[in-house]
């Protein structure tokens, strides 16, 4: 359960924000806070989730530090976000990686690269490992295609069944106990928000992000970023068709679907999280939760990662080079699987049911 100490902040904010509701306009926060009276620890997990971190409500409000009220929503919003990913992660004992995630990221990494290396290397002889291959089937000439395919296919469905466990038992801590009902309505009003990212647009100019002068950078990077994972997830599930339904067997032509769509969301995946580590870099510190950044930056360095060694061995598919840059980028993506249920990546999970419970609500004062 989250830290007392978080909830008695975040309530005692939220009471000063409702009386004051000077920020109403700016994101979907305030009009949801502004539904309730009293704020139990269901409706306080639903509206950090709701809460984009834009930052608007930080430069705006008149009672943030020096003030002596001390009102801060992004920061501690930010803190009960971990606290509550923590709190319904599964299995339970895995949810102290929310608080080390940075460690636990690299560790991940390292032992993804290291298994992958010494498989490769142990079970492929040299000759094969560093030889040129080309046409049908070259890159199972150095990762047997079970040998590739049976691992990963375990690792990323236990991650997902993890993420759906976890969103679940949030769901009903939040909109379960707050009498929102879910309807076709709702969702799709959540899935338009999630392709917008209308709540990083603040009151309209964008979010005070990385300072005070409104932009809409972030959001464009964060569009980069979703949407280039997107197409590379569209590229893997279309080559599998191919492969399965079609006997199409890879590596495909440079002009096939797969391999374009794969390159445009590679390119998006570079552009994307590089941008938000630049803006994480430049960005005012007061209202963030610094402590919490590592979350933030294992994923984006993890997500770039995968790209730059996804766009490397297509362009030097053909090339000795081949299979050491297989084994790396399939190891960057076992690292992404195995931590997608304990990362930053699971706050798409609670941001989009945050984002259907606020669409489902029937807007009575309570």
């Amino acid at each position: 359960m989250p830290s007392t100490d978080t909830l008695k902040e975040a309530d005692r904010l939220m009471t000063i924000c409702n009386a004051c509701r000077y920020c109403e306009g700016f994101c979907a926060v305030f009009p949801a806070m502004e539904r309730r009276r009293l704020f139990s620890l269901g409706d306080l997990t639903f509206l950090a989730n709701l809460c984009h971190g834009c930052n608007g409500c930080y430069h705006t409000c008149q009672y943030a530090p020096p003030h002596e009220f001390d009102v801060n929503v992004p920061k501690i919003f930010a803190a009960l976000r971990v606290e509550t990913y923590a709190q319904y992660a599964w299995p339970g004992f895995l949810a102290r990686a929310f608080h080390r995630n940075g460690l636990f990221v690299s560790l991940a990494v390292a032992l993804a690269l290291a298994l992958l290396l010494v498989l490769t290397f142990t079970l492929q002889d040299a000759s094969v490992l560093f030889g040129e291959h080309s046409g049908t089937g070259a890159f199972y000439a150095v990762i047997p295609y079970d040998a590739m395919v049976w691992p990963f296919g375990l690792v990323f469905g236990f991650a997902i069944f993890a993420m759906i466990a976890g969103g679940v038992r949030y769901w009903r801590d939040t909109a379960g106990r707050s009498g929102a009902k879910l309807s076709l309505r709702a969702v799709l009003g959540g899935v338009r928000d999630v392709l917008t990212l209308k709540n990083l647009g603040g009151g309209g100019g964008g979010c005070t992000y990385p300072d005070e002068n409104f932009s809409y950078a972030r959001r464009n990077f964060h569009h980069f970023t979703f949407y280039g994972f997107m197409l590379c997830f569209a590229a893997t599930s279309l080559a599998t068709i191919y492969h399965h339904g079609f006997g199409w067997i890879a590596p495909y032509s440079f002009t096939s679907a797969p391999v374009i769509l794969g390159t445009l969301g590679g390119i998006g995946l570079l552009i994307g999280p590089a941008g938000l580590l630049w803006l994480k870099a430049k960005a005012e510190p007061a209202p963030l939760a610094r402590d919490l950044l590592g979350m933030d930056v294992a994923l984006l360095v993890l997500l770039f990662a995968i790209a730059l060694t996804g766009l490397a061995l297509l362009v030097l598919r053909e090339t000795s080079a081949m299979g050491t840059l297989l084994s790396v980028h399939l190891g960057f993506v076992m690292a992404l699987f195995a931590t997608l249920p304990y990362g930053k990546m699971v706050h798409g999970v609670y941001r989009f049911l945050a984002l259907v419970q606020d669409a489902a609500e029937d807007k009575p004062l309570r």
